[in-house]
Protein backbone atom coordinates (compact mmCIF):
# COMPACT_ATOMS: atom_id res chain seq x y z
CA UNK A 1 0.00 0.00 0.00
CA UNK A 2 2.98 2.48 0.75
CA UNK A 3 3.85 1.57 -2.81
CA UNK A 4 0.39 2.85 -4.01
CA UNK A 5 -0.27 -0.58 -5.81
CA UNK A 6 -3.65 -0.98 -3.91
CA UNK A 7 -5.54 1.11 -1.71
CA UNK A 8 -6.62 -1.58 0.87
CA UNK A 9 -7.27 -5.38 0.83
CA UNK A 10 -9.66 -8.35 3.00
CA UNK A 11 -7.53 -11.18 3.76
CA UNK A 12 -9.56 -14.43 4.71
CA UNK A 13 -7.61 -17.47 5.54
CA UNK A 14 -9.34 -20.70 6.48
CA UNK A 15 -9.44 -24.66 6.98
CA UNK A 16 -11.94 -26.41 6.76
CA UNK A 17 -14.78 -24.41 9.04
CA UNK A 18 -12.66 -22.64 10.65
CA UNK A 19 -10.54 -19.50 10.42
CA UNK A 20 -7.20 -18.71 10.61
CA UNK A 21 -6.49 -15.35 9.66
CA UNK A 22 -9.29 -12.60 8.94
CA UNK A 23 -8.35 -8.92 8.58
CA UNK A 24 -8.77 -5.72 6.74
CA UNK A 25 -6.01 -3.88 5.63
CA UNK A 26 -5.96 -0.19 4.18
CA UNK A 27 -8.67 1.57 3.03
CA UNK A 28 -12.04 1.06 0.80
CA UNK A 29 -11.81 4.00 -0.90
CA UNK A 30 -8.92 6.97 -1.43
CA UNK A 31 -11.15 9.30 -3.42
CA UNK A 32 -13.66 11.52 -3.41
CA UNK A 33 -12.76 10.89 0.58
CA UNK A 34 -11.19 8.37 2.73
CA UNK A 35 -12.86 5.30 4.13
CA UNK A 36 -11.47 2.72 5.88
CA UNK A 37 -11.34 -0.97 4.55
CA UNK A 38 -13.47 -3.13 6.62
CA UNK A 39 -14.29 -6.55 6.38
CA UNK A 40 -17.75 -6.46 5.47
CA UNK A 41 -16.50 -4.81 2.34
CA UNK A 42 -18.50 -5.62 -1.03
CA UNK A 43 -15.68 -6.26 -4.18
CA UNK A 44 -16.33 -6.54 -7.76
CA UNK A 45 -15.22 -10.05 -8.22
CA UNK A 46 -14.78 -9.98 -11.74
CA UNK A 47 -13.33 -13.08 -13.33
CA UNK A 48 -14.20 -14.80 -9.69
CA UNK A 49 -17.81 -14.74 -11.81
CA UNK A 50 -16.82 -17.02 -13.90
CA UNK A 51 -16.75 -19.69 -11.24
CA UNK A 52 -18.38 -18.62 -8.74
CA UNK A 53 -21.40 -17.92 -10.63
CA UNK A 54 -21.06 -19.27 -14.68
CA UNK A 55 -19.09 -22.06 -13.85
CA UNK A 56 -21.24 -23.52 -10.69
CA UNK A 57 -24.34 -22.77 -12.69
CA UNK A 58 -23.29 -24.96 -15.99
CA UNK A 59 -23.06 -27.62 -13.75
CA UNK A 60 -26.02 -27.78 -11.64
CA UNK A 61 -27.39 -27.79 -15.30
CA UNK A 62 -25.16 -30.81 -15.75
CA UNK A 63 -26.40 -32.65 -12.79
CA UNK A 64 -29.80 -32.08 -13.76
CA UNK A 65 -29.30 -33.64 -16.88
CA UNK A 66 -30.25 -30.50 -19.43
CA UNK A 67 -26.61 -29.94 -20.88
CA UNK A 68 -23.47 -32.21 -21.57
CA UNK A 69 -19.93 -31.02 -22.09
CA UNK A 70 -19.48 -32.28 -24.91
CA UNK A 71 -23.02 -30.71 -26.60
CA UNK A 72 -22.49 -28.56 -29.34
CA UNK A 73 -22.66 -24.33 -28.25
CA UNK A 74 -24.61 -24.21 -31.60
CA UNK A 75 -27.24 -26.75 -30.06
CA UNK A 76 -28.30 -23.95 -27.57
CA UNK A 77 -26.83 -20.91 -29.45
CA UNK A 78 -28.77 -21.04 -33.04
CA UNK A 79 -26.56 -19.51 -35.55
CA UNK A 80 -23.05 -19.99 -33.70
CA UNK A 81 -22.30 -22.91 -35.92
CA UNK A 82 -21.53 -20.02 -38.31
CA UNK A 83 -17.10 -19.58 -39.20
CA UNK A 84 -15.76 -22.55 -38.50
CA UNK A 85 -17.34 -22.53 -35.22
CA UNK A 86 -19.77 -25.69 -35.50
CA UNK A 87 -17.30 -28.00 -33.20
CA UNK A 88 -16.89 -26.24 -30.42
CA UNK A 89 -18.61 -27.66 -27.21
CA UNK A 90 -19.57 -26.32 -23.70
CA UNK A 91 -16.38 -28.08 -22.66
CA UNK A 92 -14.09 -25.99 -25.16
CA UNK A 93 -15.63 -22.84 -23.41
CA UNK A 94 -15.27 -24.31 -19.51
CA UNK A 95 -11.43 -24.95 -20.71
CA UNK A 96 -10.47 -21.67 -23.01
CA UNK A 97 -10.03 -24.21 -25.98
CA UNK A 98 -12.61 -22.54 -27.81
CA UNK A 99 -10.21 -20.84 -30.42
CA UNK A 100 -12.47 -17.31 -29.78
CA UNK A 101 -10.18 -14.24 -29.01
CA UNK A 102 -10.05 -13.08 -25.75
CA UNK A 103 -12.40 -10.23 -25.88
CA UNK A 104 -14.86 -8.42 -28.25
CA UNK A 105 -14.05 -5.46 -30.02
CA UNK A 106 -14.70 -2.28 -27.98
CA UNK A 107 -13.86 0.16 -30.41
CA UNK A 108 -17.62 0.73 -31.93
CA UNK A 109 -19.62 2.19 -28.79
CA UNK A 110 -22.21 -0.74 -29.20
CA UNK A 111 -24.54 -1.58 -26.14
CA UNK A 112 -26.72 -4.05 -24.74
CA UNK A 113 -26.87 -7.50 -23.83
CA UNK A 114 -28.54 -8.91 -27.30
CA UNK A 115 -25.63 -6.93 -29.04
CA UNK A 116 -23.19 -8.91 -27.51
CA UNK A 117 -24.09 -12.14 -27.97
CA UNK A 118 -24.84 -11.20 -31.41
CA UNK A 119 -20.82 -9.91 -31.62
CA UNK A 120 -19.85 -13.42 -30.04
CA UNK A 121 -21.95 -14.77 -32.76
CA UNK A 122 -20.18 -13.53 -35.14
CA UNK A 123 -16.61 -14.13 -34.12
CA UNK A 124 -14.19 -16.31 -36.22
CA UNK A 125 -12.35 -18.65 -34.54
CA UNK A 126 -8.40 -17.65 -34.44
CA UNK A 127 -7.43 -21.53 -33.82
CA UNK A 128 -9.61 -25.20 -34.53
CA UNK A 129 -11.32 -26.56 -31.10
CA UNK A 130 -9.04 -28.17 -28.44
CA UNK A 131 -5.83 -26.88 -30.60
CA UNK A 132 -4.98 -24.62 -27.72
CA UNK A 133 -5.23 -22.53 -24.63
CA UNK A 134 -6.61 -19.01 -25.00
CA UNK A 135 -8.28 -17.72 -22.03
CA UNK A 136 -11.81 -15.91 -23.54
CA UNK A 137 -14.23 -13.63 -21.71
CA UNK A 138 -16.06 -14.47 -25.08
CA UNK A 139 -16.40 -18.08 -23.77
CA UNK A 140 -17.81 -17.54 -20.78
CA UNK A 141 -20.27 -14.60 -22.13
CA UNK A 142 -21.47 -17.85 -24.47
CA UNK A 143 -22.03 -19.81 -21.35
CA UNK A 144 -23.90 -17.61 -19.17
CA UNK A 145 -26.20 -17.08 -22.14
CA UNK A 146 -26.54 -21.06 -22.62
CA UNK A 147 -27.50 -21.08 -19.04
CA UNK A 148 -30.25 -18.32 -19.49
CA UNK A 149 -31.56 -20.04 -22.36
CA UNK A 150 -31.86 -23.81 -21.37
CA UNK A 151 -33.09 -22.84 -17.62
CA UNK A 152 -35.30 -20.05 -18.67
CA UNK A 153 -34.34 -17.74 -16.49
CA UNK A 154 -30.98 -14.87 -17.10
CA UNK A 155 -27.83 -16.19 -14.96
CA UNK A 156 -28.01 -13.67 -12.05
CA UNK A 157 -31.37 -15.07 -11.27
CA UNK A 158 -30.43 -18.93 -12.14
CA UNK A 159 -26.91 -18.38 -9.75
CA UNK A 160 -29.12 -16.42 -6.91
CA UNK A 161 -32.06 -18.94 -6.35
CA UNK A 162 -29.34 -22.33 -7.17
CA UNK A 163 -26.51 -21.84 -5.37
CA UNK A 164 -26.35 -17.88 -3.25
CA UNK A 165 -28.98 -18.14 -1.43
CA UNK A 166 -29.43 -21.74 -0.13
CA UNK A 167 -25.77 -21.43 0.65
CA UNK A 168 -27.02 -18.54 2.67
CA UNK A 169 -24.28 -15.68 0.19
CA UNK A 170 -26.82 -13.13 1.17
CA UNK A 171 -24.01 -10.42 -0.07
CA UNK A 172 -22.95 -11.88 -3.47
CA UNK A 173 -24.94 -10.56 -6.43
CA UNK A 174 -25.07 -8.85 -9.25
CA UNK A 175 -26.11 -5.80 -10.11
CA UNK A 176 -25.59 -4.75 -6.32
CA UNK A 177 -28.95 -2.52 -4.75
CA UNK A 178 -28.73 0.75 -3.26
CA UNK A 179 -28.49 -0.64 0.45
CA UNK A 180 -25.02 -2.36 -0.28
CA UNK A 181 -23.55 0.92 -1.89
CA UNK A 182 -22.05 2.40 1.27
CA UNK A 183 -19.90 -1.04 1.51
CA UNK A 184 -18.95 -1.28 -2.25
CA UNK A 185 -15.38 -0.82 -2.71
CA UNK A 186 -15.09 1.28 -5.43
CA UNK A 187 -12.99 0.91 -8.90
CA UNK A 188 -12.06 3.21 -11.12
CA UNK A 189 -13.30 6.93 -12.96
CA UNK A 190 -15.28 5.57 -16.15
CA UNK A 191 -17.57 6.54 -18.49
CA UNK A 192 -20.64 4.75 -19.05
CA UNK A 193 -19.08 2.66 -21.74
CA UNK A 194 -15.71 3.91 -22.71
CA UNK A 195 -12.38 1.83 -22.12
CA UNK A 196 -10.06 2.66 -21.08
CA UNK A 197 -11.33 4.70 -18.71
CA UNK A 198 -11.51 8.43 -19.89
CA UNK A 199 -13.43 11.20 -20.76
CA UNK A 200 -14.83 14.61 -19.99
CA UNK A 201 -18.14 12.48 -18.01
CA UNK A 202 -16.18 9.76 -15.94
CA UNK A 203 -17.77 8.70 -12.84
CA UNK A 204 -16.36 6.81 -10.37
CA UNK A 205 -17.61 3.39 -10.44
CA UNK A 206 -18.68 1.80 -7.26
CA UNK A 207 -21.30 -0.50 -7.58
CA UNK A 208 -21.47 -0.70 -11.17
CA UNK A 209 -19.17 -3.45 -13.03
CA UNK A 210 -15.70 -2.68 -13.85
CA UNK A 211 -15.67 -4.52 -16.82
CA UNK A 212 -16.62 -2.34 -19.76
CA UNK A 213 -18.02 -5.81 -21.61
CA UNK A 214 -19.95 -6.63 -18.62
CA UNK A 215 -20.88 -2.98 -18.31
CA UNK A 216 -22.30 -2.68 -21.75
CA UNK A 217 -24.01 -5.86 -21.20
CA UNK A 218 -25.87 -4.29 -18.13
CA UNK A 219 -24.14 -5.75 -15.64
CA UNK A 220 -24.92 -9.02 -16.12
CA UNK A 221 -22.32 -11.64 -18.18
CA UNK A 222 -21.02 -14.88 -17.52
CA UNK A 223 -17.63 -13.86 -17.71
CA UNK A 224 -17.73 -10.42 -14.65
CA UNK A 225 -20.32 -8.80 -13.09
CA UNK A 226 -20.33 -10.65 -9.40
CA UNK A 227 -20.17 -8.95 -6.59
CA UNK A 228 -19.31 -10.20 -3.05
CA UNK A 229 -17.68 -9.96 0.34
CA UNK A 230 -14.92 -12.37 1.78
CA UNK A 231 -17.28 -13.99 4.44
CA UNK A 232 -19.80 -15.10 1.18
CA UNK A 233 -16.57 -16.35 -0.50
CA UNK A 234 -15.76 -17.94 2.63
CA UNK A 235 -18.79 -19.99 2.41
CA UNK A 236 -18.39 -20.96 -0.94
CA UNK A 237 -14.79 -22.30 -0.69
CA UNK A 238 -15.80 -24.47 2.35
CA UNK A 239 -18.88 -25.47 0.42
CA UNK A 240 -16.31 -27.07 -2.30
CA UNK A 241 -13.67 -28.76 0.00
CA UNK A 242 -16.99 -30.60 1.46
CA UNK A 243 -17.78 -31.75 -2.05
CA UNK A 244 -20.94 -29.44 -2.40
CA UNK A 245 -22.32 -28.84 0.79
CA UNK A 246 -22.11 -25.79 3.12
CA UNK A 247 -24.13 -25.61 6.05
CA UNK A 248 -26.16 -28.42 5.80
CA UNK A 249 -27.02 -27.51 2.33
CA UNK A 250 -26.12 -29.69 -0.63
CA UNK A 251 -25.71 -27.39 -4.02
CA UNK A 252 -23.41 -30.00 -6.20
CA UNK A 253 -22.80 -33.69 -5.97
CA UNK A 254 -19.01 -34.59 -4.45
CA UNK A 255 -18.61 -35.94 -8.15
CA UNK A 256 -19.12 -32.21 -9.56
CA UNK A 257 -16.79 -31.17 -7.57
CA UNK A 258 -14.37 -33.62 -8.44
CA UNK A 259 -15.15 -33.31 -12.21
CA UNK A 260 -14.37 -29.60 -12.45
CA UNK A 261 -11.90 -28.99 -10.18
CA UNK A 262 -9.40 -31.66 -11.78
CA UNK A 263 -7.49 -31.14 -15.35
CA UNK A 264 -9.96 -31.06 -18.19
CA UNK A 265 -7.89 -29.71 -20.59
CA UNK A 266 -5.93 -31.52 -23.29
CA UNK A 267 -2.94 -33.59 -22.28
CA UNK A 268 -0.93 -31.83 -24.90
CA UNK A 269 -1.71 -28.51 -23.25
CA UNK A 270 0.82 -26.75 -20.74
CA UNK A 271 -1.80 -24.66 -18.97
CA UNK A 272 -3.47 -27.10 -16.62
CA UNK A 273 -7.20 -26.87 -16.26
CA UNK A 274 -10.30 -27.88 -15.03
CA UNK A 275 -13.86 -27.30 -15.99
CA UNK A 276 -13.39 -23.30 -15.38
CA UNK A 277 -11.39 -23.66 -12.43
CA UNK A 278 -7.38 -22.68 -12.99
CA UNK A 279 -4.56 -25.79 -11.67
CA UNK A 280 -1.93 -25.28 -13.09
CA UNK A 281 -0.91 -22.50 -15.79
CA UNK A 282 -0.19 -18.98 -16.66
CA UNK A 283 -2.37 -17.88 -14.38
CA UNK A 284 -1.86 -19.49 -11.26
CA UNK A 285 0.62 -16.71 -9.73
CA UNK A 286 -2.00 -16.42 -6.77
CA UNK A 287 -0.85 -20.38 -5.79
CA UNK A 288 2.12 -19.42 -4.54
CA UNK A 289 5.11 -21.44 -3.87
CA UNK A 290 3.89 -23.95 -1.57
CA UNK A 291 0.41 -24.86 -2.61
CA UNK A 292 0.68 -27.89 -4.59
CA UNK A 293 -0.26 -28.65 -8.10
CA UNK A 294 -3.72 -30.34 -7.68
CA UNK A 295 -4.97 -28.09 -6.12
CA UNK A 296 -7.05 -24.54 -8.04
CA UNK A 297 -7.94 -21.47 -7.95
CA UNK A 298 -8.75 -18.14 -10.12
CA UNK A 299 -8.07 -14.95 -10.00
CA UNK A 300 -10.22 -11.33 -11.07
CA UNK A 301 -8.65 -8.70 -12.69
CA UNK A 302 -9.69 -5.89 -10.13
CA UNK A 303 -7.49 -7.29 -7.53
CA UNK A 304 -9.61 -10.62 -6.49
CA UNK A 305 -8.16 -13.94 -5.70
CA UNK A 306 -9.69 -17.61 -4.20
CA UNK A 307 -7.10 -20.71 -3.54
CA UNK A 308 -8.14 -24.08 -2.62
CA UNK A 309 -6.26 -27.14 -1.61
CA UNK A 310 -8.22 -30.00 -0.68
CA UNK A 311 -5.78 -31.79 0.78
CA UNK A 312 -4.63 -29.66 3.42
CA UNK A 313 -8.29 -28.31 3.69
CA UNK A 314 -6.62 -24.73 3.28
CA UNK A 315 -8.33 -21.70 1.12
CA UNK A 316 -7.35 -17.94 0.61
CA UNK A 317 -9.67 -15.71 -0.26
CA UNK A 318 -7.88 -12.04 -1.19
CA UNK A 319 -10.39 -9.54 -2.12
CA UNK A 320 -9.00 -5.74 -3.22
CA UNK A 321 -9.91 -3.31 -5.55
CA UNK A 322 -6.43 -2.57 -6.88
CA UNK A 323 -7.68 -0.75 -9.70
CA UNK A 324 -8.81 2.26 -7.16
CA UNK A 325 -8.57 4.92 -7.83
CA UNK A 326 -6.62 4.96 -11.40
CA UNK A 327 -6.50 1.56 -12.64
CA UNK A 328 -2.49 1.38 -11.92
CA UNK A 329 -2.62 -1.06 -8.95
CA UNK A 330 -0.86 -4.52 -9.00
CA UNK A 331 -1.26 -7.52 -6.39
CA UNK A 332 -0.18 -10.46 -8.51
CA UNK A 333 3.36 -10.93 -6.21
CA UNK A 334 1.04 -10.40 -2.64
CA UNK A 335 -1.12 -12.62 -3.59
CA UNK A 336 1.58 -14.99 -4.40
CA UNK A 337 3.14 -14.28 -0.92
CA UNK A 338 0.51 -14.43 1.27
CA UNK A 339 -0.43 -17.85 -0.32
CA UNK A 340 2.84 -19.45 0.57
CA UNK A 341 2.95 -18.04 3.84
CA UNK A 342 -0.09 -19.57 4.58
CA UNK A 343 0.78 -22.69 3.37
CA UNK A 344 4.15 -22.58 5.12
CA UNK A 345 1.66 -22.51 8.29
CA UNK A 346 -0.06 -26.02 7.74
CA UNK A 347 2.25 -28.41 9.80
CA UNK A 348 -0.06 -31.87 9.24
CA UNK A 349 -0.63 -31.42 5.34
CA UNK A 350 -0.75 -34.97 3.58
CA UNK A 351 2.75 -35.65 1.29
CA UNK A 352 1.06 -36.75 -1.51
CA UNK A 353 -1.85 -34.19 -2.65
CA UNK A 354 -1.02 -34.42 -6.01
CA UNK A 355 -1.55 -38.00 -6.54
CA UNK A 356 -5.13 -37.89 -4.43
CA UNK A 357 -6.34 -34.68 -6.27
CA UNK A 358 -5.09 -35.32 -10.10
CA UNK A 359 -7.25 -38.51 -9.86
CA UNK A 360 -10.39 -37.09 -8.07
CA UNK A 361 -10.46 -39.16 -5.62
CA UNK A 362 -10.22 -36.62 -2.52
CA UNK A 363 -13.42 -34.30 -1.74
CA UNK A 364 -10.90 -32.73 0.80
CA UNK A 365 -11.04 -34.87 3.85
CA UNK A 366 -7.55 -34.49 5.33
CA UNK A 367 -7.67 -38.11 6.90
CA UNK A 368 -8.14 -40.20 3.68
CA UNK A 369 -5.61 -42.31 2.90
CA UNK A 370 -2.82 -41.22 -0.31
CA UNK A 371 -2.77 -43.26 -3.28
CA UNK A 372 0.06 -45.42 -4.24
CA UNK A 373 1.05 -46.10 -7.93
CA UNK A 374 1.21 -49.77 -7.06
CA UNK A 375 -1.74 -50.12 -4.96
CA UNK A 376 -4.25 -52.45 -6.22
CA UNK A 377 -7.23 -51.25 -8.48
CA UNK A 378 -10.61 -51.70 -6.77
CA UNK A 379 -13.82 -52.24 -8.59
CA UNK A 380 -17.08 -49.83 -8.20
CA UNK A 381 -18.36 -52.40 -5.75
CA UNK A 382 -15.52 -52.64 -3.37
CA UNK A 383 -15.04 -48.86 -3.00
CA UNK A 384 -19.25 -48.69 -2.37
CA UNK A 385 -18.75 -51.20 0.38
CA UNK A 386 -15.62 -49.19 1.81
CA UNK A 387 -18.08 -46.05 2.42
CA UNK A 388 -20.77 -48.79 3.75
CA UNK A 389 -22.82 -47.75 0.30
CA UNK A 390 -23.58 -44.36 2.25
CA UNK A 391 -24.18 -42.36 -1.14
CA UNK A 392 -27.18 -44.95 -1.20
CA UNK A 393 -28.97 -44.46 2.63
CA UNK A 394 -32.40 -44.59 2.78
CA UNK A 395 -32.21 -44.95 -0.94
CA UNK A 396 -34.70 -48.02 -3.06
CA UNK A 397 -33.03 -49.69 -5.10
CA UNK A 398 -32.89 -51.78 -8.30
CA UNK A 399 -29.87 -53.71 -9.11
CA UNK A 400 -28.68 -54.99 -12.59
CA UNK A 401 -26.01 -57.78 -12.60
CA UNK A 402 -24.95 -61.34 -12.79
CA UNK A 403 -22.54 -64.07 -11.78
CA UNK A 404 -19.73 -61.32 -12.26
CA UNK A 405 -21.28 -58.90 -9.83
CA UNK A 406 -18.58 -59.57 -6.79
CA UNK A 407 -16.29 -57.99 -4.70
CA UNK A 408 -12.75 -58.93 -3.81
CA UNK A 409 -13.47 -61.39 -1.17
CA UNK A 410 -16.46 -63.16 -3.49
CA UNK A 411 -19.23 -61.60 -2.07
CA UNK A 412 -22.27 -61.17 -4.72
CA UNK A 413 -23.11 -57.53 -5.29
CA UNK A 414 -26.59 -58.93 -4.65
CA UNK A 415 -25.93 -60.41 -0.95
CA UNK A 416 -23.84 -57.09 -0.02
CA UNK A 417 -26.21 -54.65 -1.40
CA UNK A 418 -29.38 -56.81 0.43
CA UNK A 419 -27.60 -56.66 3.55
CA UNK A 420 -26.02 -52.76 3.41
CA UNK A 421 -27.67 -50.92 6.76
CA UNK A 422 -30.55 -48.12 5.62
CA UNK A 423 -30.54 -49.27 2.11
CA UNK A 424 -33.37 -51.31 0.72
CA UNK A 425 -32.73 -53.25 -2.52
CA UNK A 426 -35.95 -53.92 -3.88
CA UNK A 427 -35.41 -55.93 -7.10
CA UNK A 428 -33.12 -57.68 -9.38
CA UNK A 429 -32.73 -57.01 -13.37
CA UNK A 430 -31.55 -59.63 -15.51
CA UNK A 431 -29.41 -59.79 -18.55
CA UNK A 432 -28.13 -61.73 -21.13
CA UNK A 433 -27.71 -65.59 -19.67
CA UNK A 434 -29.66 -65.06 -16.31
CA UNK A 435 -28.69 -64.04 -12.64
CA UNK A 436 -26.78 -66.72 -12.52
CA UNK A 437 -24.89 -66.94 -15.97
CA UNK A 438 -26.04 -70.92 -17.17
CA UNK A 439 -29.19 -69.46 -19.45
CA UNK A 440 -28.70 -69.73 -23.06
CA UNK A 441 -31.93 -68.99 -24.62
CA UNK A 442 -34.12 -66.07 -23.17
CA UNK A 443 -34.42 -65.27 -19.76
CA UNK A 444 -37.60 -65.36 -18.32
CA UNK A 445 -38.64 -63.27 -15.21
CA UNK A 446 -38.68 -64.99 -11.53
CA UNK A 447 -37.77 -64.56 -7.98
CA UNK A 448 -34.53 -64.61 -6.49
CA UNK A 449 -34.30 -68.11 -4.32
CA UNK A 450 -32.09 -66.46 -1.48
CA UNK A 451 -33.54 -62.83 -1.39
CA UNK A 452 -37.05 -63.17 -2.27
CA UNK A 453 -36.16 -60.25 -4.47
CA UNK A 454 -38.39 -59.91 -7.72
CA UNK A 455 -35.68 -60.32 -11.06
CA UNK A 456 -36.89 -58.56 -14.13
CA UNK A 457 -35.70 -60.17 -17.30
CA UNK A 458 -34.36 -57.78 -19.73
CA UNK A 459 -33.29 -60.53 -22.36
CA UNK A 460 -36.92 -61.94 -22.81
CA UNK A 461 -40.33 -60.05 -23.67
CA UNK A 462 -38.46 -56.67 -23.44
CA UNK A 463 -35.05 -55.97 -23.64
CA UNK A 464 -35.59 -52.33 -21.59
CA UNK A 465 -36.72 -52.07 -18.34
CA UNK A 466 -41.05 -50.79 -18.21
CA UNK A 467 -42.13 -48.20 -16.10
CA UNK A 468 -43.45 -50.79 -14.00
CA UNK A 469 -40.37 -52.17 -13.72
CA UNK A 470 -38.94 -48.79 -12.64
CA UNK A 471 -41.87 -47.50 -10.15
CA UNK A 472 -40.92 -46.90 -7.06
CA UNK A 473 -37.00 -47.12 -7.12
CA UNK A 474 -34.67 -44.34 -6.17
CA UNK A 475 -31.83 -45.18 -7.91
CA UNK A 476 -30.49 -47.80 -10.60
CA UNK A 477 -26.66 -50.16 -9.86
CA UNK A 478 -25.50 -51.50 -12.34
CA UNK A 479 -22.55 -54.13 -11.84
CA UNK A 480 -21.98 -56.32 -15.22
CA UNK A 481 -18.32 -57.60 -16.33
CA UNK A 482 -18.12 -56.92 -19.96
CA UNK A 483 -16.44 -59.87 -21.82
CA UNK A 484 -15.12 -57.47 -24.13
CA UNK A 485 -16.48 -59.43 -27.19
CA UNK A 486 -19.08 -57.46 -29.70
CA UNK A 487 -21.55 -60.45 -29.59
CA UNK A 488 -22.50 -60.18 -26.02
CA UNK A 489 -24.92 -57.49 -25.31
CA UNK A 490 -24.41 -55.97 -21.92
CA UNK A 491 -23.30 -52.93 -23.43
CA UNK A 492 -26.12 -52.44 -24.65
CA UNK A 493 -28.52 -53.47 -21.85
CA UNK A 494 -26.84 -51.17 -20.05
CA UNK A 495 -27.35 -48.68 -22.38
CA UNK A 496 -31.09 -49.61 -22.30
CA UNK A 497 -31.54 -48.95 -18.84
CA UNK A 498 -30.04 -45.75 -18.77
CA UNK A 499 -32.10 -44.32 -21.63
CA UNK A 500 -35.15 -45.33 -19.59
CA UNK A 501 -33.39 -44.19 -16.48
CA UNK A 502 -33.33 -40.79 -18.05
CA UNK A 503 -36.48 -40.44 -18.91
CA UNK A 504 -37.92 -40.59 -15.91
CA UNK A 505 -34.95 -38.65 -14.14
CA UNK A 506 -33.71 -41.60 -12.76
CA UNK A 507 -30.37 -41.74 -11.05
CA UNK A 508 -28.00 -44.58 -12.53
CA UNK A 509 -25.01 -46.09 -10.95
CA UNK A 510 -22.33 -48.09 -13.19
CA UNK A 511 -19.62 -49.70 -11.14
CA UNK A 512 -16.26 -49.79 -13.14
CA UNK A 513 -14.43 -53.40 -12.98
CA UNK A 514 -11.40 -53.51 -15.07
CA UNK A 515 -11.18 -54.51 -19.09
CA UNK A 516 -10.55 -58.18 -19.68
CA UNK A 517 -8.81 -57.55 -22.69
CA UNK A 518 -6.73 -54.63 -22.12
CA UNK A 519 -9.11 -51.80 -24.13
CA UNK A 520 -10.61 -53.78 -26.81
Amino acid sequence: MADRKLPGAVVLIGRGDKVLYEKAIGHRALEPSLEPMTLDTVFDMASLTKVMATTTSVMKLLEDGKIRLNDRVSTFIPGFDRYGKADITIRHLMTHASGLRPDLDLGDMWTGYDTAIKLAIEEVPTSRPGERFVYSDINYILLGDIVRRVSGVPLDEFAKTKIFEPLGMKDTTFTPPASLRARIAPTQRCTAYGWPCEGADMQMLRGTVHDPTARRMGGVAGHAGLFSTAADVAIFCRMLLDGGVAHGVRVLSPLTVAKMTTPASSSREANVRGLGWDIDSSFSANRGELLPIGSFGHTGFTGTSIWIDPSSRLFVVFLSNRVHPNGKGDVTPLRARIATIAASAVEDASATPRDRRMTGTDFGASDAPPLRRDAPVETGLDVLRAENFARFHGKRIGLVTNHTGRAADGATTIDLLFAAKDVKLVSLFSPEHGIRGILDANVPSAVDEKTQLPIHSLYGETQRPTPEMLQGLDAIVIDLQDVGARFYTYTTTTAYVMEEAAKRRLPVFVLDRPNPVGGW
